[in-house]
Parts: C-alpha cells; sequence; structure tokens
C-alpha cells in the first residue's frame, strides 16, 4: 500500500496534469486520503515546463496564492540526532489555488532590476518559483527518504564557532543527498530546478549559455538551535584575503559572469530572525579580508543580513558574496534545496566524474540523475567545455540547440588528434 506521502506525490503529479480542470478542496491528510485517494489508481510523469511548447506551456496553471503550510514536528532525538517528526502535512488545496489561470509570462532575459540588484548586493530573491503543489512534493519526498539524514555531528564537521550567533544552540545541522536518485516522482520537482523556465534567463544572465550543474545537490534541514555557518566565500577570500578566481564575480560591458553561483530553493518561510542563510550584501565587490569578530557574527552584525523568504522562493547568490546561515531558531524544521551551477569552461567540483578517467562515460552523473529529464534538464549536465565544442544550449522556448563548428573543422580535428575531442 502506498504511504500517505507517496500518495501526496501521486496526486500532485495528477495536479500537474489537470490545472485546467476544477479539482474538490481537499488536504492530504491522513483522515481525507483514504476516500479521495482510493480513486487514483496510476500518475503518468508530468512533463517539465521546458518539454512543451510555448503554446502547451500557457495552458499549464500554476497555483495563484500560498496556504500554510501545517507542520508536525518534535524535537531532534537525543541519540542520533536526526528529526523525529512524522513529516510535513501537505498543503490544501484551495480555489485560488484551483484557479483556471495561464502560466506566468516569465521574462525570456534578465531584467535590467534584476541586472542591477545582482550587481549590486551580489544575490538575488526570485518570488514563487515553486507553487505550493510542487513544495508540498518536496516536502513528501524528504519524508519519503528522511532515514537518510546525515548530522553533522562530529566536531570535526561542525560550521560556527560555539557561542557565536552562527552555531545555535547546539544541535547539528542535517543532511540529505540523494534528492536526484529517488525516483521519478520523488526527484521530479527537484530536477526542475535545473531548467526551470523562470530561471533560466537568471541562469544565462548571470553565467552565460551553455551554464551546467557543478555540485550534486542536497537538502539542507535544521531543528530548532540547529547550528548554522559562519561567513566564508568572498572573491577575495573574507578570512585569508587571497584573491579567489574560482569564486571570481565579474562585470564588464553590461555582461554579468558568476564563475560559482549558489542556488537556495526555500522549501518552508524564512522569516525575519528565524536564521539561516545569511549574505553581506556587496562583498562580492570587497578588496579585503573581513575585520576580526565578523566571520563569526560577532562584529559588525549590521552588515549581516538574513533575507526574508518564503516557501517557493529562490535565492541565487555569487559565491564570490561572502554568505553563511544564522542558527536556527524557528519550531518549523529548516527545509532548503542548495544546488550550484557555473559558466559552461568552469568547474569546481568535480561529481560529475567516475571511476579513473579511462572507462567509457567517465565523464557522467550518477545514472540515475538522467532518469526522466527533459533535453534541457540533461544539457545542464554536461561537464565543462567550450560553447562552440558542439555544447546544448537552451533556447527561450525551453528547446535546445547544439552550437558546433563546421564538419570539415571537426574532421580535420579528428584526423590529427585521433579523436573528437581536444
Amino acid at each position: 500500500m502506498l504511504s500517505i506521502n507517496r500518495i501526496a506525490l501521486t496526486f500532485y503529479m495528477l495536479l500537474l496534469q489537470s490545472s485546467r480542470r476544477a479539482l474538490a478542496p481537499a488536504a492530504f491528510s491522513t483522515t481525507q486520503s483514504s476516500s479521495f485517494f482510493s480513486k487514483i489508481s496510476s500518475a503518468a510523469l508530468p512533463q517539465h515546463h521546458n518539454q512543451r511548447s510555448k503554446e502547451s506551456r500557457q495552458q499549464f496553471a500554476f497555483p495563484s496564492s500560498r496556504t500554510s503550510l501545517a507542520i508536525s514536528l518534535s524535537g531532534p532525538s537525543a541519540a542520533t540526532n536526526r528529526t523525529t517528526t512524522t513529516g510535513f502535512s501537505t498543503m490544501a488545496i484551495t480555489p485560488d489555488d484551483r484557479e483556471d489561470a495561464t502560466i506566468p509570462n516569465y521574462p525570456t532575459e534578465m531584467t535590467e532590476a534584476e541586472r542591477y540588484l545582482f550587481d549590486l548586493n551580489g544575490f538575488l530573491i526570485i518570488r514563487n518559483v515553486l507553487s505550493p503543489a510542487e513544495v508540498a512534493a518536496c516536502h513528501a519526498a524528504i519524508d519519503q527518504n528522511k532515514e537518510e539524514v546525515i548530522p553533522r555531528s562530529d566536531p570535526t564537521l561542525r560550521n560556527a564557532k560555539e557561542g557565536s550567533p552562527m552555531y545555535g544552540s547546539g544541535p547539528p545541522r542535517l543532511d540529505l543527498g540523494g534528492i536526484f536518485e529517488w525516483g521519478e516522482l520523488e526527484s521530479r520537482v527537484f530536477k526542475s530546478i535545473l531548467a526551470h523556465p523562470r530561471l533560466v534567463p537568471l541562469f544565462h544572465g548571470l553565467l552565460g549559455k551553455g551554464y551546467r550543474l557543478d555540485h550534486i545537490p542536497f537538502v539542507l534541514m535544521n531543528n530548532k538551535g540547529g547550528e548554522g555557518f559562519q561567513l566564508h566565500g568572498g572573491t577575495v577570500d573574507c578570512i585569508s584575503g587571497e584573491y579567489n578566481s574560482n569564486l571570481a564575480y565579474t562585470c564588464h560591458n553590461g555582461s554579468i559572469r558568476s564563475n560559482l553561483l549558489g542556488c537556495n530553493v526555500m522549501l518552508v518561510d524564512h522569516n525575519p530572525g528565524d536564521g539561516g542563510f545569511c549574505v553581506v550584501p556587496g562583498s562580492h565587490k570587497s578588496n579585503f579580508k573581513m575585520p576580526p569578530g565578523m566571520v563569526d557574527g560577532l562584529a559588525h552584525t549590521e552588515c549581516i543580513l538574513q533575507p526574508a523568504t518564503k516557501a517557493g522562493d529562490v535565492v541565487l547568490f555569487s559565491e564570490g558574496t561572502v554568505h553563511g546561515a544564522m542558527g536556527w531558531t524557528s519550531d518549523t524544521q529548516r527545509r532548503c534545496a542548495l544546488y550550484r551551477f557555473a559558466p559552461a569552461t568552469m568547474s569546481y567540483g568535480r561529481s560529475y566524474f567516475q571511476g579513473d578517467g579511462e572507462e567509457k562515460n567517465a565523464t557522467m552523473w550518477p545514472s540515475k540523475f538522467y532518469d526522466g529529464l527533459s533535453e534541457a534538464e540533461r544539457a545542464v549536465l554536461e561537464p565543462p567545455y567550450a560553447n562552440r565544442l558542439d555544447r546544448p544550449n537552451i533556447l527561450e522556448d525551453g528547446s535546445v540547440e547544439v552550437t558546433t563548428r563546421s564538419e570539415r573543422k571537426k574532421q580535420h580535428d579528428k584526423d590529427v588528434f585521433k579523436t573528437k575531442y581536444f
């Protein structure tokens, strides 16, 4: 028998496919799910937004309003520091959520306001990227796999100075990997971030065409009092003061490039004072290391901002912008999916390598990453190499175009180097 979480995921997929039909309001609660979901025998995996033509995407209805997220949460286990929550209850479908609306008219390029704000602050908040139903599906998938959570309990894994605002009151951060390997239902929303139509123009504006996933994404979790992370990063490292080209930020003739871009997908509300992700606005342009005490949040706290976000929002930030996380103070368990992206030719991580580098498909991600991907999403998993060397680029309508050279030049290289790669 399917669990309630699995049922919620199944219903979410049906909801996406039938978004223009009226659905009876129903909370995904234990008492209601038995009769409501008994009528559901199976659900096909929906296509990602970018697999659709412009015309069909315009018929895809996103819920237009947020609903409150009911939480049932107890404290972490004293023995393991794992969460002992019975799970986030998924959100009720309201009449507003069933509104016969068309998909938002997403920009096809980064706007002037977005460019200004990112260049000014080094980060940008994009509201309502995920719908309430998509957020609920993420929570259900996390609950389904919560036994895989690994706490950072070992002293060598702690990321903040004890007694600092980043340290919290003691419980460690909880890390949950595997979010691309849980199966088509559980991983669908997480994978959609790779080429989400709201984010692609921003990825292009900050990373350029041919952008790529650089690290394996995972979910950060904190119970109340959970540890954050001392300030780190910076184009000029905030601790050593040394120039860090791996995290460099540049803007030339109106073109922004960030060598490594963080992408926080917020799955719960982060209200003022709750803690979690924090940033030093404008620090991507700093030329000096931080003064004593600042990396631990013990000095110059007026310069450290914890942005207020809602579930479904996305925060994009240059890794060249000094950032960290405050200790978590909310009764609601913190949940945030963290991705990192890079320009086509840049690489910080090496998670796309397998084996000794000599075997076939040695530069592939784990095989389950590719399950159920659209052509656009798959393009983001390419290893680092230049666009002109047959790299797939995502176009404005979500289709993919391979940028290439002439066949004669390619054949010449193959004749000289005895391989298509050089």
